[in-house]
Formats: C-alpha cells, structure tokens, sequence
C-alpha cells in the first residue's frame, strides 16, 4: 500500500491538510524525529506528516536529527518522501515565490550524519547518488504544480550549506559558477539518507530571496523569507494536496 511521507519545511508542516489526521510519537535507534508524526489522508492516500525543523522551529538545521526522520518514516511505511523547502535563488529567471522541482544537490555541510552506516561492520555500504530525486515524483510534482498555475521550473540543482548562518557574497557567487541554481540548508541530508533507506524521494523547493549575489538589492534576511513564505505558503499546500494523490500512478 502506498504512503506518502511529506516533510514539511518552515511554516509547510500544517497537519490540517490531512483528514482524520492522528498523531504518532516514537523514538528510533538514532534519537526521536524532529516531531511526532501525523497520519492521515488526502484523497483516500496515506500520508505521514513530520515537521523538519519541530513545531516550534526549535531545531536549527544543523541539529536537525535527520536521520531519525527518514528511518521513523520508514518504520511507519512510507513508500514515498515528497520534501518542501524554502530556498535563495542563485538565478535571476528563478524568482521570489517561483517553485523549483529539484533534480541534483550539491553537499556544502560539514557537520551532519548523512549516513545510516557509521561503520562497515557488516559490509562496505556506498550508495548511488548520480540522480537522488526520484524521477516519477518529479513528473507528479511539475505536472501538477504547472496545471494549478504556479510559476514552476522543472528541474534545478540544490547546494546545502551548513547554516545557520547565510553565506558570504564570496560563496554565493561561488556556487553560483558550480552550477548551483538554489541554496538552502537541509535538503542534500535529506536526499541521501532516504536514498540509503530505499525510499523514492522528491523535493519541491520555494524561492524566497536572492540570497546575496545580486549587489542591486539588499542581502536575503529572515523575516524577508518568512514574509514570501507566508505570502505563498498556501500554493505549496495547495500542490500537496492535489498531488499527493497521484503518486504511484502508473
């Protein structure tokens, strides 16, 4: 059966999208997930809801315990991981409140476990990554953001900085020329770790700002985010909702 795990990002972890919604709390051999998670249903599929960074926002990224997120989804039977984010925008075409279908990640952190396999006691364990977005969840994701009349670009590759702090105007520029065409921070730990576990993943990632490359305007800040995000938090829903759906659709 499938079940569709949503991690949702800042302000994008409303457990009113789902009906007869129930909340789970337990703990994993790495810790308990960031919030307990909500089961329910869209449209007669199974969701499993968990906010990244807590309820609260209590967790910055780096302590974000990513790890224990994926696996208790899986424990719980997700299928499928469809993950929202916020994001800077590293090209000019990519505009505040654009959606952006991610299809490759860049990994700037240096601090996190990304791994399920701290050691090789049982086998060396060394995982593709060559593309670690699921395909068929972008499809569902484009298509129907597109067919709802979001401003949305069908592919765009990710660079994870660390955070919390945003970057310099030095490596903004710098991953602007390593192809980079968003920033955030969470995403590429994301990405791995679920495909270690064998779950198809996807992320659709909400331009906020412009981080700070472009000069002519004044350098991405936190209530700036949380302003665009708020102004458009409800069409991330609102693909969600429409969606969630149709994954597993042939």
């Amino acid at each position: 059966m499938i079940q569709v795990g949503i991690i949702g990002g800042s302000g994008l972890d409303d457990p009113n999208i789902l009906k007869d919604a129930e909340e789970i709390t337990l703990t994993t051999p790495y810790g308990e997930p960031s919030s307990p998670i909500t089961r329910g249903v869209i449209d007669g599929r199974t969701v499993l809801l968990i906010a990244r960074h807590g309820r609260e926002h209590q967790h910055s990224p780096s302590l974000v315990n990513y790890r224990a997120n994926i696996h208790a989804l899986k424990e719980l039977g997700a299928t499928h991981i469809v993950a929202t984010t916020a994001c800077g925008s590293l090209r000019e075409e990519i505009d505040r409140g654009h959606f952006v279908i991610l299809d490759q990640f860049i990994d700037f952190t240096r601090k996190r476990a990304n791994t399920f396999h701290d050691d090789f006691a049982d086998g060396a364990v060394h995982t593709g990554m060559a593309e670690p977005f699921d395909p068929h969840l972008r499809k569902v994701l484009y298509e129907t953001s597109m067919t709802h009349g979001n401003h949305t670009h069908e592919r765009g590759t990710v660079v994870t900085i660390e955070g919390p702090r945003f970057s310099t105007r030095a490596e903004s520029n710098m991953f602007r020329a390593w192809g980079a065409d968003v920033i955030n921070m969470s995403v590429a730990t994301e990405a791995s770790l679920a495909n270690e576990a064998g779950i198809p993943y996807a992320a659709v990632a909400m331009s906020t700002d412009y981080d700070c490359w472009k000069e002519d305007e004044a350098p991405v800040s936190w209530d700036e985010i949380l302003e665009v995000f708020h102004k458009n938090a409800d069409r991330v829903k609102g693909l969600l909702l429409k969606a969630v759906p149709r994954i597993g659709e042939a």
